[in-house]
């Protein structure tokens, strides 16, 4: 980090050599190693370094931006250049420029993100073959498997911009998987499971990876149609998750600044039952996503996003907010550690419920239109009835608008899954179209 740090000032030092009146330079160094095996055999071993910097300057309101992978004095001499060079002859946009200096992080701490694994490649083999022999051991019906697979990563940035702030970030990353296949013809089934965290103290043992894929992989046997008709839905956390998404991507700044979201000019209106809420946690010891700085170097609080479903605010960075005459919410590269409010204890008792009605496993497509709303997805999952899991189903299509989906929401489970930024656990929406048998 001192070494990037030390670049990073002589690179905005040659920037105000060459006239610029403001910069900023991003860089990054990433280490990693990745193995795979597939039935019991060596795929892959990859290991990785990779390193970045991306420069931006202004004059004026003209921007200009160079990016290169060297770090050698003369490549990032020419990316000067090469930035400015641009800036020259770029049209002036009155909401360039850094974000407002008052507005830079001055508790420049670390969350317990920073957790090394000295995992060498024969290690990293014997932890994927492990889950992988435990997942196909699991039962006789695992007629095949679609490999194991495990991985760590270091990265180490350095965010530094001519108002003087510098800050250096460093992270760790970690993570186990396994998909397998059960059953033979056209009766096979395919599902996975993983493990991920920032510290491997926190990854789940390779036997129940392995067992855990097995189980999901197993449940999916023998799928039978349901009629189409309009049902609750009840979306597993790892589903509900892209729920969120949605909503996130709807009170973002680019889309909003363009006029593309079913969203706009929706602050301080109900889009939530009266009793949901998200926050922002940036600061959470340990997240996935913790920061003292966004991506422009803005101090990150907490913060609410949504309060008795009323929408408190939208995500902006400096620019997205200068286009909608607002001030950024610190959130430059995106949101920090999201938090949803639960109303319900978990998976099953939200089954039990909601009584009869689609569990969803699985999405498939990009059929969400944050510009209208529309929604409609490919789905699998299990029908319940009499609050029980009855069957599994594939190859439908679930239905509707994200405006009258969210207000339907019905419950948010308390069963979170913690592989993301975004902790949400199950959600109940009350009626969708399900698309099955005609």
């Amino acid at each position: 980090m001192d070494r990037l740090s030390g670049l990073a000032r002589e690179v905005l030092d040659q920037c105000a050599r060459l006239g610029a009146s403001q910069a900023e330079v991003t860089m990054n160094e990433d280490a990693g190693l990745s193995v795979n095996v597939r039935m019991g055999e060596v795929e892959t071993v990859e290991r990785t370094r990779d390193r970045g910097v991306g420069l931006t300057v202004y004059f004026g309101q003209r921007k200009g931006s160079a990016s290169t992978a060297d770090l050698q004095p003369d490549s990032l001499r020419a990316t000067v250049e090469q930035a400015c060079a641009i800036a020259r002859h770029t049209e002036a946009d009155p909401a360039a420029g850094l974000a407002d200096a008052e507005r830079m992080a001055t508790d420049l701490r670390e969350f317990d993100g920073w957790h090394p694994w000295p995992l060498d490649a024969d290690r990293a083999i014997a932890l994927a073959l492990e889950a992988e022999a435990a997942g196909r051991g699991a039962d006789a019906r695992i007629s095949n498997s679609d490999g194991a697979g495990a991985y760590s990563s270091e990265s180490v940035s350095v965010y530094a911009n001519s108002h003087g702030f510098l800050g250096a970030e460093r992270g760790t990353s970690h993570s186990l998987s396994v998909s397998l296949i059960a059953g033979s013809g056209d009766g096979m089934q395919r599902d996975y499971w993983y493990t991920s965290a920032l510290s491997p103290d926190d990854l789940e043992a390779p036997v129940q990876v392995g067992r855990r894929a097995a189980e999901r992989t197993l449940r999916r046997l023998d799928p039978r149609p349901i009629r189409t008709g309009e049902y609750p839905v009840l979306f597993a956390p790892e589903m509900a998750r892209s729920l969120i998404g949605h909503l996130l991507g709807a009170v973002s700044g680019g889309a909003l600044y363009r006029r593309a979201s079913f969203l706009l000019d929706h602050a301080g209106k109900q889009i939530l039952p009266p009793w949901f809420a998200i926050s922002e946690r940036p600061h959470k010891p340990r997240g996935i996503r913790s920061s003292a700085f966004d991506a422009e170097g803005v101090a990150t609080v907490d913060s609410d996003l949504v309060r008795d479903g009323i929408l408190q605010r939208y995500v902006l960075g400096s620019y997205s907010a200068r286009k909608l005459g607002l001030r950024s919410t610190g959130n430059a590269g995106g949101v920090n550690n999201l938090d949803v409010a639960a109303n319900a204890s978990g998976l099953e008792d939200m089954a039990r419920a909601m009584g009869r009605g689609l569990l969803v496993t699985e999405l498939m497509g990009q059929g969400a239109n944050t510009v209208t709303g529309d929604y409609s997805r490919g789905a699998a999952g299990f029908w319940v009835e009499g609050g029980e899991l009855a069957h599994p189903v594939d190859e439908l299509t679930i239905a509707g608008r994200l405006p009258e989906m969210f207000l339907a929401i019905e419950a948010v489970g308390a069963d979170v899954d913690r592989r993301s930024h975004v902790s949400v656990g199950s959600i109940l929406v009350g009626r969708m179209m399900v698309a099955g048998e005609a």
